[in-house]
């Protein structure tokens, strides 16, 4: 333990002891006798001071003893931690002042079968070797108040379920399998070390601190390893930790060597390509494990050990333990006990002493002792060399804290108080029991408190395996108090160049990028991008989480973003192109309208219809303003003027330029008898009310769409791959295409009036002009459907916005340019003859088809041909 003197100050103490009392190393000693003492409560013990060749009951053919030959420092050392315990209390007034605790601690040679004996002893009749059978064992008095032990797993869960029967309370010092937290079958079990599951969380985290998630688990073939092994299990499948292979090291038993099964084992091991392996095993499990894969030579790996054989003085032993790679584990941190290799040396020192041995034999009469068996014969031969390599073995005070947790109930059960302890009957195991439920006490400078399941909350040493002189020695990295605190950068491992080693299935994705989980374990896998549009929420994520509609996000995306509005912006390249085209056609119109207004009455604005014609430039004008109605952020009143404002202009310019097509094809191609009959509708004011009839159709058009089908701004998140498009939808295209059907008529009349009409020598041709104009409505309305089909949504409003100003255009450039052109730079052929066939010799002609030509001549007065 941390802060004690070196392993040398210890021996050469007990050297100079033993020097001082004249004794000779080796001699026989009398160490078993000091292992009992009488006192007015007795403490059982049950220690594994040896151990046996043979483990097992098979071999057995006879209910004979088990040989237990091979001797177990830390037993002994344990036991001797509750001796140094129990004299602590007897000679301190803190505890029981004026009462005494006596103790008799035994040999279990880690065996069940052994440990049961003296398991019956305790529960003998006190002052007897009788266990007699009664229907109420309230009253009855056992030889011992509680049981301190054992310390293996396999032993308490056997000696546990004994001692529950009797409600004797047992305190183990080493046992941590998890079964034994259960209540309704271990009800008078407590520990001083905490639950294995304690011990699993922190090698979990362990995993996950060098991202380990690609490991083997193994345990020992018993109670202590196939639990472990199951906790492990759980806790690792939680964590996203994968276990390539799991199975269990065979104990060796009689008459076979298992080295078949081990063989296999690690065969395994090798073939699922893991470098790191957690060995929750038992020493003897674990020892058997190394001894083939050293001598088979296996590659060197991490291996994550359980806290009993990491501390086993068995394993570091072996010859070529120090290449089998990284050994590093979790120890139970305790209080210190600095006199305690001292109070060791002095107990050897003593058991060596012929006439202290005789004082004891004087002061505790062995009448009892032959009728059962040695304590533990292999004690008796120890040397200080056999015991100082465990003299700071981590659980030693763990067995120390046992004695003081049952001297503190046995306090409290007498209602003792600093003075003294009060006359009181004899407190009984059931007294004492009920009294250690959550209680808190005191070892040394350590509050301990046994919590509903008997445990007590201890924290872990991250140790690791210093290789030096073909011995290990332990080097604390880190600490577990619930949480994993360590020193990565200090641990030195077995890789060429001090590399951590990785133990991973398959590589870390990258940022974006998912596990598809390829075969039964979750931590092999195939890394998928995640698409535009998804994203990876989490690392470990098996599935790209989907971006909600307001976001986006690009292919490998760790998160989403917002989506902006899109919509034909002002600013805009090809809407600033559309609007110079804009100003281009209006100022054009503007022109245009401003010529023929200055020259009103000349013979070429008579020619063209005089205010018709004008009236028609002023809803070209208006056809072009309505291209303003598109760009910017739409809203439900531009949604809804859009196609009113576009098509009422139009069908006003269309109709004007209707009456012209059809006084032309009138005068051309009608009878002069029909002429006449035409005359009326073609001149003001009845054509006015033509013009009124169509705009009236098409706003009654119009107005049946706005309300039937109403065009609504809708926010499209699905079309733009980052933006949100903001735009007018269209709900009934038959309904927009019947809007447009009226004007498509209109023109098409107009086409008709036009095309065939022969031109005159001498005359100007209006009929040439207004067929071209048609064509081009027609070229454009009809280009404009594919284009619109065709176009991104984003920019359907640009298309629009073209085909309306190249419309506008169209009819600008063929049918009032050029007279425009004529009135600038060609006055000369602004007469009455050029424009309306009139002159000297052709009054009569003139005045017939006037009105067919010019509508509203009728109130115009007479014009003097220009010269």
């Amino acid at each position: 333990m941390p802060g004690l003197p070196p392993l040398g100050f210890h021996l050469s103490a007990f050297l100079g002891l033993l020097a001082l009392l004249g004794l000779a190393v080796g001699a026989p000693l009398c160490l078993s006798r000091q292992l009992k003492m009488h006192g007015d409560y007795i403490l059982g013990g049950l220690f594994p001071m040896s151990s046996a060749e043979i483990s097992g009951l098979g071999y057995r053919t006879q209910p004979e003893s088990t040989r237990c030959k091979r001797f177990s420092a830390p037993g002994l050392l344990w036991a001797l931690a509750v001796k140094m315990a129990v004299e602590e209390i007897n000679n301190g007034s803190h505890l029981l002042p004026g009462l005494r605790l006596g103790y008799d601690l035994f040999d279990t040679c880690a065996e069940p079968v052994v440990a049961m004996k003296p398991s019956l002893l305790f529960l003998a009749k006190a002052g007897s070797l009788n266990l007699a059978a009664y229907c109420n064992y309230t009253q009855y008095q056992p030889r011992v108040l509680a049981v301190i032990g054992p310390h293996s797993s396999e032993l308490a869960l056997v000696t546990g379920k004994f001692f529950s029967f009797f409600l004797m309370p047992q305190v183990s010092y080493g046992a941590s399998t998890d079964r034994l937290s259960t209540r309704e079958t271990f009800p008078s079990f407590f520990r001083t070390v905490p639950s294995d599951r304690v011990q699993l969380k922190a090698v979990v985290e362990l995993l996950l601190a060098f991202k380990w998630n690609w490991v083997a688990a193994v345990g020992s073939d018993d109670e202590y390893g196939r639990q472990g092994l199951s906790i492990f299990s759980s806790l690792a499948s939680t964590h996203g930790i994968c276990i390539a292979h799991e199975g269990l090291v065979p104990l060796p038993r009689a008459h076979s060597t298992q080295l078949g099964q081990v063989e296999k084992l690690l065969r395994a091991v090798n073939q699922s390509n893991v470098q790191v392996v957690v060995l929750f095993a038992s020493a003897r499990a674990a020892l058997s494990l190394f001894n083939y894969s050293v001598h088979s030579r296996l590659e060197p790996k991490v291996w994550v050990a359980s806290e009993a054989w990491l501390a086993s003085d068995l394993l570091p032993t072996l010859p070529g333990m120090d290449q089998v790679g990284t050994v590093l584990g979790f120890l139970m941190r305790g209080a210190q006990l600095p006199e305690f290799s001292d109070y060791v040396a002095t107990r050897l020192a003593l058991a060596a002493d012929p006439a202290f041995c005789a004082s004891l034999e004087v002061a505790q009469p062995g009448q009892e002792e032959p009728e059962v068996w040695p304590r533990c014969p292999q004690c008796d031969h120890v040397t200080p060399q056999n015991l100082t390599a465990r003299l700071l073995h981590h659980q030693t005070f763990a067995a120390y804290a046992a004695v003081y947790g049952v001297a503190q109930a046995l306090h409290n059960a007498l209602h003792c108080s600093a003075s003294g302890c009060p006359p009181h009957e004899p407190v009984r195991p059931w007294q004492l029991l009920e009294k250690m439920y959550n209680m808190t006490f005191r070892a040394r400078d350590l509050e301990l408190t046994f919590d509903a399941s008997g445990n007590v909350e201890m924290m872990y040493d991250l140790k690791l395996w210093v290789w030096r002189d073909h011995k290990p020695e332990f080097q604390t990295m880190g600490v577990f108090d619930g949480q994993l605190h360590f020193h990565n950068s200090q641990i030195p491992w077995h890789t060429p160049g001090n590399q951590v080693p990785v133990s991973q299935c398959s590589r870390q994705c990258a940022q974006g990028q998912i596990r598809r989980v390829k075969g039964y374990h979750s931590c092999c896998y195939d890394c998928m991008d995640c698409k535009a549009g998804t994203y990876r929420q989490h690392t470990d994520d098996l599935w790209c989480s989907p971006c909600r509609q307001e976001e986006w996000s690009p292919d490998r995306s760790t998160r989403c973003f917002p989506r902006k509005p899109k919509f034909l912006t002002w600013g805009e390249p090809v809407t600033l192109g559309l609007l110079a085209l804009l100003g281009l056609v209006l100022g054009l119109t503007l022109v245009a309208l401003r010529l023929f207004l200055r020259h009103w009455h000349s013979p070429m604005v008579r020619a063209s219809g005089g205010s018709l014609a004008c009236f028609g430039l002023a809803c070209l004008g208006l056809v072009c303003l309505s291209v303003l109605l598109f760009p910017g952020w739409p809203s439900p009143a531009s949604c809804l003027a859009q196609q009113p404002l576009l098509h009422l202009p139009l069908t006003g310019c269309l109709s004007t330029l209707l009456l012209q097509a059809a006084a032309i094809f009138a005068e051309s191609e009608l009878p002069p008898s029909w002429t006449g009959r035409l005359q009326g509708w073609l001149r003001a004011p009845r054509a006015w009310l033509v013009v009124l009839l169509a705009v009236a159709l098409e706003a009654a058009l119009c107005a049946w769409n706005v309300v039937a089908f109403p065009l609504e701004v809708v926010t499209d998140w699905q079309t733009l791959p980052r933006e949100a498009l903001v735009h007018c939808r269209v709900r009934s295209w038959v309904s927009f295409g019947l809007v447009h059907a009226l004007n498509a008529t209109l023109a098409f009349l107009c086409f008709l009036g036009t095309f065939l009409v022969q031109s005159r020598p001498g005359r100007y041709n209006p009929a040439r002009g207004l067929t071209f104009a048609m064509l081009a409505y027609f070229i454009t309305w009809v280009s404009f459907v594919p284009l619109l089909a065709n176009v991104h949504v984003a920019y359907q409003p640009a298309v629009q916005m073209g085909a309306i100003l190249l419309c506008a255009l169209g009819i600008l450039v063929t049918v009032h340019l050029p007279k425009c052109y004529l009135l600038l730079w060609h006055p000369a052929l602004n007469t009455l003859e050029f424009f309306l066939g009139e002159g000297p010799g052709s009054a009569g002609e003139t005045q017939g088809n006037q009105g067919a030509v010019a509508p509203d001549l009728g109130n115009s007065p007479s014009v003097t041909p220009a010269q």
